[in-house]
């Protein structure tokens, strides 16, 4: 895991102390964790919001609360993971899923390549 990534998990685990355990701000913060952990980008970027008290996980849970209460059906709201995925990234200005993947080891400096046709 980079620095980033580190610094950025411990940005998100600040704020979720001063939260209720499972309260669905605490489950943001959860959420950010996971992506934070595979897109090393997005953990820089959301390491700079966390910083600003109108990015906190508190705030981010009012967006995907306001999804939720726009999409009731009776007295039921969802919000899917997908959808809140979708709603955190746009909070956050991240990249969509999966755009933002761990760069394999020939693709970093220093990396080593290894060309099959070498062998032929």
């Amino acid at each position: 895991m980079t620095e980033l990534q580190e610094k950025a998990i411990a940005a998100i685990e600040a704020q979720q102390v001063k939260v209720n355990q499972r309260s669905p701000q605490w489950m943001v913060g959860e959420q950010l964790k996971d992506i934070c952990r595979v897109e090393p980008r997005s953990a820089g970027l959301i390491a700079q919001d966390l910083d600003v008290a109108a990015m906190s996980i508190t705030e981010a849970e009012k967006k995907i609360k306001a999804f939720a209460d726009a999409h009731k059906t009776g007295g039921f709201s969802c919000v899917t993971p997908m959808e809140a995925d979708r709603i955190l990234r746009e909070f956050y200005g991240l990249s969509a899923a999966g755009e933002d993947e761990p760069a394999s080891s020939s693709q970093q400096p220093g990396g080593n390549v290894l060309h099959l046709e070498d062998f032929f």
